[in-house]
């Protein structure tokens, strides 16, 4: 297995664990069952890998490996033994969503790219993997999508995409490119919410 290819399996399996963890905080807040919950954060947790790997034409990774499925219930397990540590925590489901948000994106990026898509596509699949699986908890949830939200979100991984472009251009070690990447999107998501910051709103008539 080459180097890239870790890279991108540790940072799936990181991603996973992150998103999942959200997913159930989640359902949590909604007052789901166990099951629920762990639906709640498999939608999360390969919901926009799951979509990236069908417009790639490559078989889902989920599918490929039962570990995410695994890592999934490890998630509910941490969630459920340490619920009243979490509760203590304000904003935890925040902090795991950003950091699934940085994370799927960089692994999006990397599959697109190894795939051999240009990088413009790597960057909007970087942007789906990311995102997507929120998209499809709220949906779950009946909550308004995320990606909907006055606060930046998607954007987040679009800029934290194109930070990884701009690096990889300049021949920067791989390690390198996926921290300063991480953290230019995390960045992004924690200034947008503490300091309400948002694009221009459209305005009917």
């Amino acid at each position: 297995m080459e180097y890239n290819e870790i890279v991108t399996q540790v940072i799936e399996f990181m991603g996973t664990f992150a998103f999942a963890i959200s997913g159930i905080r989640h359902a949590a807040a909604k007052h789901f069952d166990w099951f629920g919950g762990y639906v709640c954060g498999i939608a999360v947790a390969i919901g926009g890998g799951t979509i990236r790997d069908v417009m790639l034409g490559a078989t889902p990774f989920w599918m490929t490996n039962p570990f995410y499925m695994i890592c999934t219930a490890l998630a509910l397990v941490f969630v459920i033994v340490f619920a009243k540590n979490l509760e203590r925590l304000n904003n935890t489901w925040f902090v795991f969503d950003t950091l699934g948000l940085a994370l799927f994106t960089i692994a999006g990026i990397q599959k697109s790219l190894a795939f051999g898509q240009p990088y413009w596509v790597a960057i909007i699949m970087g942007c789906i993997t990311g995102s997507a699986g929120g998209v499809i908890r709220d949906v779950l949830l009946n909550n308004e999508p995320v990606i909907f939200h006055r606060e930046i979100y998607a954007m987040a991984a679009v800029v934290g995409g194109i930070t990884y472009w701009v690096l990889d251009c300049c021949h920067a070690q791989i390690e390198v490119t996926v921290i300063v990447s991480f953290t230019v999107t995390c960045l992004i998501r924690f200034l947008a919410v503490r300091y309400h910051l948002s694009l221009p709103t459209l305005k009917d008539e």
